[in-house]
């Protein structure tokens, strides 16, 4: 990461939405050249491919409403998409532009430290969603795995997932001293929200008194509003409230602990 932030001031040279396309160009080349990066792209949709050969997984299940456990995994393995991107590659980059001082010279450029910010942002969110759309398409094409009947709502929930888990990495490093700091409070944020979209345990198989905590997670609320939208239901208001809540809570914190210096 700390080269990637070395080799990104040279496109802070103009102004205007010239400047806004050059930093893009340079953000976007920095990113396809990191491995890590690719691999979590192409995690998901792998790991949903792994977790389809456990023969089980496969069987219909009754008392999962006749629907099988890889059906379950294919909005688990999309919020995996997202959660990797917003915890373990945002953070990281942002931080080390400001440990670097790459912010601070920004700021006597036209290019600003908030068209990084949100070039980071895009390029990021872009780039978990493309991912996210891979884990659909193989789904369908490897374990016939439907799309989601309710695609409006489907789309609604994916994202406002997306807002909130990329508000909750800008609150990451926002808190984050070093690139190292961000990348320990990442994974100490990751793990429990990999729980919560029911990578272990699905949230409609966990207890009510766990599942009803669960939902007033972001990630727990995510994955129950993507499981209602692909069954064909529109989201549970109440599941895209708690996502658009925490986008807006975090969001908010974000921009009042974050530091330029």
């Amino acid at each position: 990461m700390i080269d990637q932030a070395t080799t990104t001031a040279p496109a802070t040279v103009t102004g205007g939405p010239s400047a806004r396309v050059a930093v893009l160009r340079a953000e976007f080349t920095l990113y396809r050249r990191d491995l890590s990066n690719i691999i979590s792209i192409v995690f998901p949709p792998v790991l949903l491919v792994v977790l389809g050969l456990v023969p089980m997984f496969r069987e219909v299940n009754e008392d999962l409403d006749g629907l099988r456990v890889i059906d379950l995994y294919v909005p688990v393995v999309v919020l995996i998409s997202l959660i990797t991107a917003a915890l373990q590659i945002f953070p990281p980059i942002l931080t080390s532009y400001r440990e670097l001082g790459i912010l601070r010279r920004m700021s006597t450029t036209p290019v600003r430290p908030s068209t990084l910010l949100s070039t980071q942002m895009w390029l990021n969110g872009v780039m978990a969603l493309l991912s996210a759309v891979l884990c659909l398409i193989a789904g369908r094409v490897v374990y016939d795995v439907a799309f989601p009947r309710e695609v409006a709502g489907y789309v609604l929930a994916l994202l406002l997932a997306a807002a909130a888990s990329l508000a909750m990495g800008a609150l990451v490093a926002a808190l984050a001293k070093t690139a190292k700091h961000a990348t320990g409070i990442g994974t100490a944020v990751y793990f429990p929200a990999l729980f919560c979209t029911g990578l272990w345990i699905p949230v409609r198989s966990m207890p009510d008194a766990l599942a009803n905590i669960v939902e007033f997670t972001p990630f727990g609320a995510a994955a129950s509003a993507l499981d209602q939208a692909a069954a064909g239901d529109w989201p549970a208001w109440s599941h895209l409230i708690v996502l658009t809540v925490w986008a807006v809570v975090t969001s908010a914190a974000a921009v009042r602990w974050f530091r330029w210096e």
